[in-house]
């Protein structure tokens, strides 16, 4: 049977949400964890939380140089990696119509760019242990829904990239996997549903699996047993893997059809959400890459 004990795994954007949570569960698997991302006292409370012989250091994944000064800091306590989790991502707020540019830029920059940072920093450890890199896509990636472009785009981007490094890097023994949860109750999720109430009213009229909601701990209980099992894909609820077969029907006439309505009224009323706001970001966001 895999498992984890005794394998070094490094996480990105594990100070909150689903990299906190799944550090806990791989540290209850046995795993050693190196905990990357920017919120310095909250990075220190998940490591404590997590016991002796874990590891975080501050980085931002859109700078090469802070993830890679990270990545050799995990590399000189625990001698190697044997896995990571390019888990960093955020979410802007609006339309492509009403939203600010650089929200847009951003969203690319850690979601994207951020991936590509995290793999091309850890890939030469992965080389050497015939690791695993999973990336964290989302549901998004397939399932395209109004109000959410920027972060639509950067979630298919991301899987695309996992798919073609899969293939790069099948010489080394290295395996690449990608995960697409859908909605998570994490800080993301309750932030932006607490700055727009037209998202919450959005997210319930979409249909089954796309509206499907899941926790924290199931989302890491799934990406834990990828790490141990070097999945391709990973689906959380599983019921998301029909949209996965089904990509091309979120984008479809039908499915327009039956949002129709519901998006004439909702997308006029997000806009005006986020003007209100006066801001692409939720507050965190906006103060973490200040």
């Amino acid at each position: 049977m895999p498992n984890v004990s005794g394998k070094v795994v490094l996480i990105t954007g594990a100070a909150r949400g689903i990299g906190a949570e799944t550090a806990r569960e791989l540290a209850r698997r046995g795993a050693k964890l190196a905990l990357v991302g920017l919120e310095p006292e909250e990075l220190a409370k998940v490591t404590a939380e997590l016991g002796e012989g874990h590891f975080w250091a501050e980085a931002d994944v859109t700078a090469p140089d802070s993830l890679q000064t990270a990545v050799d800091a995990a590399v000189e306590k625990f001698g190697r990696i044997d896995a990571a989790i390019a888990n960093a991502g955020i979410a802007p707020l609006g339309s492509v119509r009403e939203s600010d540019p650089r929200g847009f830029l951003k969203t690319i920059d850690v979601n994207v760019n951020g991936v590509f940072h995290t793999a091309r920093a850890v890939l030469p450890q992965l080389a050497e242990t015939k690791g695993y890199l999973l990336v964290v896509s989302s549901l998004s990636a397939f399932a395209p829904i109004g109000g959410m472009a920027a972060y639509t785009a950067s979630k298919a981007a991301s899987e695309a990239l996992a798919s073609a490094l899969r293939m790069e890097v099948l010489h080394l023994g290295v395996s690449v996997g990608s995960a697409h949860p859908s909605w998570i109750d994490t800080d993301l999720v309750r932030e932006v549903a607490g700055d727009l109430t037209t998202f919450t009213e959005m997210r319930k009229r979409l249909p089954w699996p796309m509206r499907a909601i899941t926790t924290p701990d199931a989302c890491a209980r799934a990406f834990a047993d990828a790490v141990e099992r070097r999945k391709r894909r990973v689906y959380v609820p599983r019921g998301v893997m029909l949209m996965h077969w089904l990509r091309n029907l979120p984008g479809s006439a039908l499915v327009e059809h039956f949002m129709r309505p519901q998006l004439i009224k909702l997308i006029p009323q997000l806009e005006q959400e986020v003007r209100s706001l006066g801001r692409s970001m939720s507050e965190r966001n906006q103060k973490l890459n200040s």
